[in-house]
């Protein structure tokens, strides 16, 4: 059985059978998605993100590494998936159109793109800064397309995933529920003489247990001068005395995650340490309050940047303090959509969910590190995460 058998035989026994959104809802996004493509001239979409084909199809797979690829035009959708992806396409959409190419044959994905952008478009809209995107296949496409404009329109998706719905806000609540239970579970290993790894291990199966899907980043677990280091990871590394411990996890749930930083002392807290805590917990206070409808992302980060100030020369941050999540797939859990920092004038919207990742680290010594994964709602910031807020193991 080849994998155009191996489509027909499961698109009569399963097909659709795990698309985790109801086909209103897909409706829903594509005509936002049409609308915004009208609105800026564009005839069709050359979309690659895994993440932004999901959203609008459901696709959803651990192999994120080869070529697939969705032509969205004002009236039609193509799905293009490698053969060993023809099961995923099959059982989690319910795309009718859907183009199989050979694993090994990279070159064969060309004439059913042609194909279905030579008809209809004379504009095609791209993501021309995402990984996602080979340069091969655009070039491709450009060479045998010489008489389409191809423009970037990388945030066009993204400016429609940034408001959630309601069935997104449930499944980001669930995965703020799992990711609690997984930062329970490794908090109540933390002691001295343990590893990094014993502690990530324990968070994890607890995260699997719990019911987590693969998660878009594996939990993060460093400790002593290591979580000074930003994204360092659990290495086999013992942990001593009166260290800190940063954890950072994300369940997920349907592709969906809700992140949390929680940093435990393996002893007595110091006194700077407690002070950096305090740090944390005000920027994070600062942001609580200064999220609300019709404000900006720079407001919200000049108000941070206010709560930072006392430690912002003894500490390094990476000056961005919140970013929207929603369904991602690996390597990472960031949505993409946007950015709470300076120079950010898009105003937050009910719906819209961020991860606010307040981590202060001096260089060489430790760091400390605590987030809330919070949903903009139509009087504030609500926080779907539930840290304690504690240096002490609870």
């Amino acid at each position: 059985m080849d994998f155009n058998a191996y489509q027909k035989a499961l698109s009569v026994q399963s097909r659709g059978t795990e698309c985790p959104f109801a086909p209103g809802e897909y409706e829903h996004r594509l005509a936002c998605v049409r609308q915004r493509m009208a609105d800026d001239d564009i005839d069709a979409l050359l979309l690659t993100d895994c993440s932004d084909i999901f959203y609008l199809t459901g696709y959803s797979t651990f192999e994120v590494s080869v070529h697939v690829a969705l032509v969205v035009t004002g009236s039609s959708l193509l799905l293009q998936v490698p053969s060993i992806e023809m099961g995923p396409a099959m059982v989690t959409t319910r795309v009718p159109n859907v183009s199989g190419y050979r694993w090994e044959g990279i070159g064969e994905v060309l004439l059913p793109l042609i194909d279905a952008l030579n008809d209809s478009a004379d504009t095609v809209g791209i993501d021309a800064w995402h990984g996602s995107l080979r340069q091969g296949v655009l070039e491709g496409l450009k060479e045998r397309l010489s008489g389409v404009r191809f423009v970037d329109a990388g945030g066009l998706v993204k400016k429609v995933r940034i408001v959630k719905s309601e069935t997104e806000i449930e499944f980001l609540r669930r995965s703020a529920e799992i990711t609690a239970v997984g930062l329970r579970a490794a908090v109540a290993t933390v002691r001295p003489g343990v590893t990094d790894n014993d502690i990530a291990a324990a968070g994890a199966r607890a995260l699997l247990e719990a019911g987590s899907e693969f998660m878009s980043m594996q939990p993060i677990v460093t400790t002593g001068r290591r979580s000074s280091v930003i994204h360092a990871n659990h290495n086999r590394v013992q942990v001593e005395p009166d260290e800190p411990v940063f954890l950072e996890f994300g369940a997920t749930w349907h592709r969906y995650t809700a992140p949390m930083m929680q940093t435990v002392v393996a002893g007595e807290p110091s006194a700077e340490m407690g002070r950096v805590f305090d740090g944390c917990r005000r920027v994070v206070d600062a942001l609580l309050a200064a999220i609300r409808p019709g404000a900006t992302f720079d407001f919200a980060a000049q108000q941070a940047e206010i709560a930072l100030a006392p430690l912002a020369r003894k500490v390094f941050f990476s000056g961005v303090f919140g970013y929207t999540v929603g369904a991602q797939f690996p390597p990472s859990w960031v949505e993409g959509s946007g950015f709470v920092a300076r120079g950010g004038n898009t105003e937050f919207s009910p719906g819209m969910v961020f991860h606010l990742p307040i981590c202060l680290r001096i260089p060489g010594q430790w760091g400390i590190g605590c987030s809330e994964t919070v949903l903009v709602t139509s009087h504030g910031a609500e926080a779907l995460t539930t840290n304690p807020w504690s240096l002490n193991p609870i």
